[in-house]
Parts: structure tokens; sequence; C-alpha cells
């Protein structure tokens, strides 16, 4: 065994002589290795702020690592729970909650009453046969079974609506036959009597009254 110490080449592995600074082999240079043992750390050496201080960090560095994989383990739990309860919910049928009776009958609002159709004003009621207005007396004659057409006029000629209402005191002596529109009427002779008969033609509440005289 030499004095000199062999080195092994860390490209082809090939030994040679520690004062070669190159491999013969490959040509490779060779790296030094310092021989000195490195010095410590003062965090390393306890009884030294600096070893307290890294003591402390490494200490609250477990603490927030255990917090985090509790809060980690914790939403884990929470999820899986939910998904089952959407599970088991899914599976279920809704039931409706049945309708509360009440022994109360609803009103029924009724219809607005349609304000009341105004009656007709009538001023005024004449008779006439023909053209000519009868004011008070009229004769007829018994002898020749006579009939005649009377007729009633209203005034105001506007007034909608107008029937007129026939009507005499003896009807066993003169018979009276009204139109279909009332607005005239067939007097017929059947009888005599002194005085006359009184015939009177009604409209809204105006009246018109005439005497007829039957002679022979």
């Amino acid at each position: 065994m030499g004095m000199i110490p062999d080195v092994r080449c860390r490209r082809c592995g090939e030994t040679f002589s520690s004062l070669r600074s190159r491999c013969p082999n490959c040509g490779t240079r060779r790296v030094s290795q310092s021989g000195r043992t490195p010095a410590t750390t003062p965090g390393t050496v306890k009884g030294t702020a600096s070893y307290d201080r890294a003591e402390t960090n490494t200490k609250w560095q477990m603490i927030f690592g255990l917090i985090l994989v509790v809060a980690v383990i914790l939403a884990v739990i929470v999820m899986v729970s939910t998904s089952l309860d959407g599970a088991d919910n899914a599976g279920q049928t809704k039931i409706t909650p049945p309708v509360a009776v009440t022994g109360s009958i609803p009103q029924i609002e009724s219809a607005p009453t349609p304000p009341p159709t105004p009656t007709p004003s009538v001023e005024k009621l004449s008779i006439k046969f023909f053209e000519k207005e009868i004011e008070t007396d009229c004769t007829m004659r018994l002898s020749n079974d006579e009939r005649i057409t009377l007729t009633a006029v209203p005034y105001p000629l506007t007034v909608q609506g107008v029937h007129i209402n026939w009507s005499v005191n003896h009807e066993e002596i003169l018979e009276l036959t009204p139109s279909d529109d009332s607005l005239s009427c067939e007097a017929h002779i059947i009888g005599t009597i002194s005085g006359g008969v009184k015939l009177t033609a009604e409209c809204f509440g105006v009246e018109k009254t005439i005497t007829v005289y039957c002679v022979d």
C-alpha cells in the first residue's frame, strides 16, 4: 500500500493517484473534497435564543397544521351528510297538506243594480177624429149602426214607449176595439142611454175624456 491514496474518477470509474488533477483515462477534472467539518448554526444549539425561536415556530406550525386537517375533515363530513340527506329526500313523496275547511260561506257580491229607467213625461193628451180634435163632445147615430175610429195623440210627440188605455163607463152602450199599437180605437154603438157615454183615453197618468152621445 502506497503513501499517496488513489481516487476514483467520477465519470469513468478508473482509479488514479490523488496527485493528479485530471483522470488519465477520460480527462475529467478531479473535484477535491473539503475535509472541514461544517460549524453548527445557533438554531441547533439548545439554550440559545435562536433555538428557542425555532422551537416556538415549529410548535405553531404543528398547531396550524392540525387545525387545517381538522377543518378539512369536518368539511368532508358535512358534504357527505348533505349528500345523503338530499338522496333520502329525493326518494320521498311530497305530501300536500290538506286544505283547511271553514264554516264560513264566502260572500258573493251582487251585480250593481242598474239605474231605473225614467218614466216618460206626457204633458197633454188629445183625441182626434181624422184630423179634427174632439174637445169635449162627440155625437154618433144609433140608427145607422155607426162605427168611428178615434186616435189619441200624446204631447210632446217625441215621447217614447207610448201605450194608450181606452175605457168607457157604459160598455153595454159603446163597444171599444183598440188597435194593435193602442194609438187608435174603433167605437161601435150597441145601445142608447140618456146623457151620453164617457170615453177616456189615458197615457202615463194623463187622461183625456169626451162624452159620446148616441142618437137615433
